[in-house]
């Protein structure tokens, strides 16, 4: 915004605004004493601008200043037009009013609603033999029990999708919505600050090393959840909060007891089955890239 001259007074300081309005040209007039400062907002318009200011000082009565400014006229149509698009569009906040305050986290989403898929599509997980190419290891569903055989067979195939595909197999409802509540929160917060091609392969690194351990220790294939994703978010935000306060990550103490007992009470073993070692690969995982990427910064 440059300065290009005044004005002597407030009449000739909107008659001029209007008459710039008209010519597509935006202006802003601020009080200088007892005179009006003439800023025009585009570098482009500048000259033009000033040319037309020093015509308007020479002769402010002519015809072409006062009769019939179209001006306000100009200003409420744009103002229809504004109202008019504003009806149009849909905010995405109140098309999803669930995204909390961090937006949009594209890969977030279609995380979620890929598990989702999976989810209906293994009836919640009952029928896993529906959706057993996302299992680590081929499993065998035909007879009375399930079988398999030991070892990375189809990883060597070339079937590397199996090594991220788990964490969107899910069994029974609370198991989902609770994933799903926790990589809503911290995915999008992570998208925010740090990107979402970032989180991407922060995902699928997490993913393979978190189901990788828990095949390892486990010794069996059957197992699902985005809960080793989850922690590696939770330790990641925890630690990044603390050492790198600046990046915008921050995971309240409340929350992050609650998933501290919750990780405890998994080994227990009074829950169920659970994928403590892709828990804890997460984790632990997530809280080292943490510390190295606080310290890279």
């Amino acid at each position: 915004m440059r300065l290009i001259g005044h004005l002597e007074n407030d009449k000739d300081a909107r008659t001029f605004g209007d008459f710039l309005y008209v010519q597509g040209i935006e202006t802003q007039f601020e009080r200088d004493g007892n005179r009006w400062a003439v800023w025009v907002h585009s570098d482009d318009h500048i000259a033009g601008a000033a040319k037309m200011l020093g015509e308007f000082r020479a002769n402010p009565k002519d015809p072409r200043y006062q009769a019939g400014s179209p001006a306000e006229k100009l200003r409420q149509q744009a103002k229809e037009e504004d109202t008019a698009y504003r009806k149009r569009v849909v905010a995405g906040k109140k098309l999803l009013p669930g995204l909390t305050g961090y937006g949009f986290g594209f890969v977030s989403y279609a995380l979620i609603v890929a598990s989702v898929i999976v989810f209906l599509r293994s009836q919640m997980g009952d029928h896993v033999e529906n959706v057993s190419f996302l299992l680590i290891k081929d499993v065998d569903f035909s007879g009375d029990m399930i079988r398999w055989t030991p070892g990375f067979d189809e990883l060597r195939k070339g079937e590397v999708w199996r090594l991220v595909g788990p964490i969107l197999i899910h069994f029974g409802f609370a198991h989902i919505l609770f994933n799903m509540l926790w990589l809503r929160d911290l995915g999008c917060m992570f998208e925010a600050r740090l990107k979402s091609w970032y989180f991407l392969v922060f995902v699928l690194v997490v993913a393979a090393a978190s189901n990788l351990a828990q095949y390892a220790f486990s010794k069996q294939p059957m197992f699902g959840g985005m809960s080793g994703v989850n922690y590696a978010l939770i330790g990641y935000v925890w630690i990044r909060g603390r050492f790198d306060p600046g990046a915008g990550l921050h995971l309240d103490q409340q929350s992050l007891i609650l998933a501290l007992i919750w990780f405890a009470a998994c080994f227990t073993g009074y829950l169920g089955p659970i994928a403590n070692y892709a828990h804890t690969a997460g984790l632990v995982l997530g809280m080292a890239w943490a510390f190295v990427d606080s310290k890279r910064k």
